[in-house]
């Protein structure tokens, strides 16, 4: 069983993302672990880009300031790899088509294999092109995970039939950000979901609060939390450790407490 199915094993997986080297890659090295042992059941590292389409200001700033203090990819690599020694929670690279393009398919899948990366998000790229990196992600055993979006409606099904890993129900148009409530029948898109595939789905984008983590639970089988722990760590730099982790514990409760 792998990382990423074993998280979604008997239980509701909550799904942390923060951006890598933000606000320094040592940082970053507490981070993780410390997350995982507050219940995170998953976590996201965005790979700092300057043009990343599908954020909003507060992953945009976060990746403004990762690149500000020196973080690349490789040095990103490096610390994922020191990262693994520490946890087994399972760990996903966020990231975009150019900077795998300009470092190349097999030799940037290559090292998310050596660094312990169980998995890859890429939001620019569309379905009908994901042949572009699903070989070569198969091939390395990381599972490229497949977005839906509420507009994929006929899609939905054969984006979910080819699914791996899990996937990442989008709650709301747009770009990344947290939102004071959340209208798309989300529950509609898990449903379609499950008529063709038993992969899990996690629901994200917007999602805040104890209540909104409790009530997208109840929907489907993780829900996933950006902006609102990016906005800790811009607040707290380097202490952001502990403040974190006390967030990431409230938001399990929330879960919890509506799932039971």
């Amino acid at each position: 069983m792998s990382r990423i199915t074993e998280a979604f094993a008997n239980r509701k997986a909550f799904i942390a993302f923060i951006t890598g080297g933000d606000p320094d890659l040592e940082t970053t090295e507490k981070l993780i672990p410390a997350m995982a042992r507050a219940g995170a059941d998953l976590i996201e590292i965005g790979i700092p880009f300057s043009d990343p389409v599908a954020e909003g200001t507060v992953i945009q700033e976060a990746d403004q300031r990762a690149l500000e203090s020196g973080c690349t990819t490789d040095k990103l690599f490096d610390a994922v790899r020191r990262i693994r020694q520490k946890t087994a929670v399972p760990l996903l690279f966020m990231t975009y088509l150019n900077p795998v393009y300009t470092y190349g398919k097999d030799r940037f899948m290559s090292r998310c294999t050596q660094c312990g990366i169980d998995g890859i998000i890429v939001p620019d790229l569309p379905y009908e092109e994901k042949d572009e990196l699903a070989g070569v992600c198969e091939g390395h055993g990381v599972d490229l995970i497949s977005m839906i979006a509420p507009t994929s409606a006929d899609r939905i099904s054969l984006i979910a039939k080819e699914a791996k890993g899990f996937i990442y129900c989008v709650s709301s148009l747009g770009v990344t950000g947290v939102r004071s409530e959340i209208t798309t029948d989300t529950g509609q898109m898990v449903q379609k979901v499950r008529e063709v595939t038993n992969v899990p789905c996690a629901i994200g984008f917007g999602i805040a609060t104890p209540e909104q983590a409790g009530s997208m639970a109840r929907l489907a089988d993780g829900v996933i939390v950006g902006s609102a722990i990016v906005r800790l760590v811009a607040k707290f730099g380097r202490d952001c450790v502990e403040p974190v982790s006390e967030y990431i514990r409230n938001m399990k409760k929330g879960m919890e407490a509506t799932v039971k």
